[in-house]
């Protein structure tokens, strides 16, 4: 081999490493960019006798907040549910269109949101959502985004 052929063939071996190389990084970022939320569960318990959400993740208990859910004639629904769906500010279709920022759907129109009248927290006063504070919703809202809508349940009794 000539010494060119033998430079050639060195620099094309370093560059099939470098490659490689460059392709195992940008494989690694890619997984770790699609997981899209960091592991673990989150489980939200709402209590409507007490009005009161208990937040554990991983099965510590995180947070407590009050809670503002259905009052009469507009029962907040009960059972087991998944976060289906999460916008930063959403309107009521239904209500007309009040502001519901940091919504987390859990069935149909009904949301864990935000609230400014938290006055009526830890009382019975809403349409059937779920009411917080705005920073309570806020702080919910981004741990839930955080940890993956796939990741959390919803108890409400």
């Amino acid at each position: 081999m000539t010494r060119l052929t033998l430079n050639l063939v060195k620099t094309l071996a370093a560059m099939k490493f470098a490659l490689a190389a460059l392709l195992l990084l940008a494989g690694a970022a890619h997984a770790r960019g699609t997981t899209g939320a960091e592991q673990g569960r989150v489980h939200i318990e709402i209590s409507k006798s007490s009005q009161r959400m208990i937040v554990y993740v991983d099965g510590e208990q995180r947070m407590t907040f009050r809670v503002s859910t259905g009052k009469e004639g507009y029962a907040t629904p009960s059972g087991s549910f998944r976060a289906l769906s999460m916008k930063l500010m959403h309107y009521s279709k239904k209500f007309d269109n009040a502001p519901m920022p940091h919504s987390i759907f859990f069935r149909g129109g009904y949301a864990i949101h935000a609230t400014n009248a938290v006055r009526n927290l830890g009382r019975p006063a809403s349409h059937g959502c779920v009411r917080l504070s705005p920073k309570d919703a806020a702080a919910l809202y981004a741990l839930v985004e955080k940890m993956g809508m796939r990741n959390v349940s919803i108890r409400i009794s």
